[in-house]
């Protein structure tokens, strides 16, 4: 399945939830759906717990040392 498919299923998906359930709906689909898009990430092995907590510029910790 393609990208743009993808985006627009959730776009629809946030758009029924706006509709029909408010802003909370809104808000609430679209927290899930970040959580499930990084989750999703984590399975396909495309990122890693330990890129979360790097150094921003790149270097281990003393600690390693």
């Amino acid at each position: 399945m393609s990208m743009a498919v993808v985006g627009l299923m959730a776009g629809m998906a946030l758009g029924f939830a706006g509709y029909f359930g408010g802003f909370g709906a809104f808000l609430l689909v679209a927290a899930l759906g970040a959580i499930g898009f990084v989750a999703g990430k984590f399975l396909d092995g495309d990122l890693e717990a330990g890129d979360f907590f790097r150094n921003r510029d790149g270097r281990d910790s003393d600690r390693r040392r």
